[in-house]
């Protein structure tokens, strides 16, 4: 989605990903899904792509329904014709909670997607405390994103040499970048500003089910 973490995050990949001489093309996927012209225009890109970079938020320990949606279309597609060669899937999921490994059922139905679809499975990052980054591009963040910009300039560097996401760039990605005291205060602050924006702050305490 446009002005997301997902998309701060996929973008910096892929520009570095250009920068090693690749040509790419971005997708968004809420976009495409609203008409069958976009749908196949989805579908074509996915077809002549080399790497699949999906890039999405975490839901409930899991994908969104629209990203869940565009890769059984994508496995639907798949599966009506052979391939003749080889194109790589991988991801980059991340989500709200302070510690990455909420990410993990997200990754591996990921993994699990490619084997069932004929992708080559190129690996996941997980991100946890994604929320940090505002919707703001990497390059913009300076030194408390180091880890997520050295994590993606693995990435693109093995991406490039035909290799999967190294595991450095996996644990990297996965360390908190801001302390979890200081995610769960700022998170407090922004709670409550959205309770008070939509005249809920007095109720912030309830307890309807007691």
């Amino acid at each position: 989605m446009p002005h997301s973490n997902s998309e701060s995050l996929g973008a910096y990949l892929i520009e570095r990903l250009t920068e090693l001489g690749f040509e790419a093309e971005t997708i968004f996927i809420h976009r495409n899904l609203k008409s069958d012209e976009g749908t196949s225009s989805l579908l074509e890109a996915v077809d002549r792509a080399d790497i699949i970079i999906l890039a999405s938020p975490l839901y409930i320990d899991s994908l969104p329904y629209l990203v869940t949606k565009t890769l059984e279309l994508i496995g639907e597609e798949r599966h009506k014709k052979d391939r003749a060669i080889i194109q790589r899937l991988m991801c980059i999921i991340n989500c709200g909670f302070p510690e990455a490994r909420h990410t993990d059922t997200a990754i591996a139905i990921c993994r699990k997607f490619a084997k069932e679809t004929g992708f080559k499975w190129a690996g996941g990052l997980g991100l946890g405390g994604g929320e940090s980054l505002n919707e703001r591009p990497i390059k913009e963040l300076g030194g408390m994103v180091r880890n997520i910009a050295r994590s993606l300039d693995l990435t693109a560097e093995a991406l490039s040499q035909g290799k999967d996401v190294p595991q450095e760039a996996i644990d990297i990605m996965a360390k908190p970048f801001i302390p979890n005291w200081l995610y769960l205060l700022f998170g407090g602050i922004g709670w409550k500003r959205r309770a008070k924006k939509h005249g809920a702050k007095k109720r912030l305490y309830d307890k309807p089910f007691e």
